[in-house]
């Protein structure tokens, strides 16, 4: 059975991103059953700055950390991303998350959803061009949620009282996402496999 993370892009108190990655799983289930996908939430890792001595190309992980955020990664096919955007890109713990590992990402598939005041758009675009250097194929079917319009509360109320809302233009989008990545991750098994062309 093919294997999609949803990875949550964020650890900030009160964010928004752990429900829409639950939005996306419940989709996800409804839409391709015969696949798995499962919620890979960053705070749970408590990965620090990065604090590895050799770059991740070299594949020998100093820290326990470290090897722990591998086996989740590794053990994976395919991934949606779910970033907020933060001063036009993605947050750092995002980015810190991705440049700890390098063949744990390559070969596979992915997809993004974004949200913010003008849905992340900004954030997306510089993920897409984050995930081409770890050889991750991205698909070019979006989701990009309005803080305004997506959630049932103003940001202004805070992320606490926040719950993801989306409107009904978004349930065709993220269907398209998810049949590329499952469809691509599928596509790019033989190449994770080493199998010859």
């Amino acid at each position: 059975m093919t294997r999609i993370g949803i990875v949550v892009g964020t650890t900030r108190p009160g964010r928004r991103g752990h429900a829409v990655a639950a939005w996306i799983a419940a989709a996800a289930a409804r839409r391709h059953p015969d696949a798995d996908f499962e919620i890979v939430d960053l705070a749970d890792f408590g990965l620090p700055l990065l604090d590895e001595e050799l770059p991740a190309m070299a594949g020998r992980y100093a820290h326990p950390h470290t090897r722990r955020w591998a086996d989740a990664i590794a053990r994976l096919d395919s991934f949606v991303f779910v970033t907020p955007e933060y001063n036009h890109s993605v947050p750092g713990a995002l980015k810190n998350a991705l440049d700890f590992l390098y063949a744990e990402w390559n070969d596979k598939a992915a997809g993004v959803v974004s949200y913010g005041v003008h849905g992340g758009t900004r954030a997306a675009e510089h993920l897409r061009l984050i995930l081409s250097e770890l050889r991750v194929a991205t698909v070019r079917s979006q989701v990009a949620l309005s803080l305004r319009d997506d959630f049932t509360a103003p940001a202004a109320e805070g992320p606490a009282t926040t719950a993801v809302a989306p409107d009904p233009h978004t349930h065709g989008p993220l269907g398209a996402l998810l049949d590329d990545v499952l469809s691509w991750s599928r596509a790019l098994e033989p190449v994770r496999e080493g199998v010859p062309a």
